[in-house]
């Protein structure tokens, strides 16, 4: 007796499959301004990313020398979600200028340039 040995074809849709769930990936930049203090900084993004305190702080550091810091890497329509969640946190209570909450704008990771 003999035995037929199947083998499964792949075609380009079983092999692009991986492509087609996941997209580039993109930076959410926080943006500086004169109307957040650094704890306004390091508590949402501790609450927003649940980034430990050291590293909150580091971006506060990073995006007042700089004037911005990528918080978060990660798909479009998650960058898009964060970007959102930034600018809907709110003003600092603790500076009486503060109208808003601070900006961010999301870039392709592979641009080092803001648009």
């Amino acid at each position: 007796m003999q035995s037929a040995v199947v083998v499964p074809e792949t075609g380009p849709a079983l092999k692009d499959i991986g492509h087609e769930e996941h997209g580039h990936l993109y930076h959410v930049v926080l943006l500086d301004d004169d109307e957040h203090t650094y704890d306004y900084v390091i508590e949402m993004l501790q609450k927003l990313f649940f980034l430990p305190v050291e590293l909150a702080l580091q971006h506060a550091i990073e995006v007042d020398t700089t004037g911005r810091t990528v918080v978060i890497t990660c798909e479009k329509a998650e960058a898009d979600f964060a970007k959102d969640q930034i600018q809907a946190f709110g003003a600092d209570p603790r500076m009486p200028k503060s109208k808003g909450s601070m900006s961010a704008v999301v870039i392709p990771a592979g641009n080092t340039k803001l648009a």
